[in-house]
């Protein structure tokens, strides 16, 4: 299960500095950030696949449910600053493959994220 290799960490501030929640797996959308006390805080994270580099997407999402101006990432990577999308994210998606854009403009137009995904909620 690709999901399983998954690691992410999301940090406060930029340069992976300030408070930082750490995901262990993955398959995890998170409608509000607020459900994790992380809403619009995102400045910096760490993404990787421990198995197979290339195998995993982060969405992260300007407004609530998948909804509002979008940043996609694929593939192992440590961004240091999200620029002009810092303490913008409101809604995320993390799964252990590569979304195509169209499945991640079905998600922002329906709302749901794809199937045997983690959903939490505010």
């Amino acid at each position: 299960m690709a999901n399983r290799d998954v690691r992410l960490a999301i940090f406060e501030d930029n340069n992976f500095g300030g408070r930082r929640v750490q995901f262990r797996r993955g398959g995890v959308a998170i409608t509000n950030m607020q459900a994790i006390r992380f809403d619009q805080m995102l400045s910096s994270f760490r993404l990787r696949n421990v198995v197979s580099r290339n195998e995993v997407t982060l969405v992260l999402f300007s407004r609530d449910n998948f909804q509002g101006n979008f940043r996609v990432f694929r593939g192992t990577q440590n961004v240091a600053s999200l620029g002009d999308f810092n303490d913008r994210t409101e809604s995320l998606l993390l799964i252990g493959r590569n979304l195509s854009n169209s499945e991640i403009n079905t998600i922002r137009r329906t709302g749901t994220p794809p199937r045997d995904i983690l959903i939490i909620r505010q």
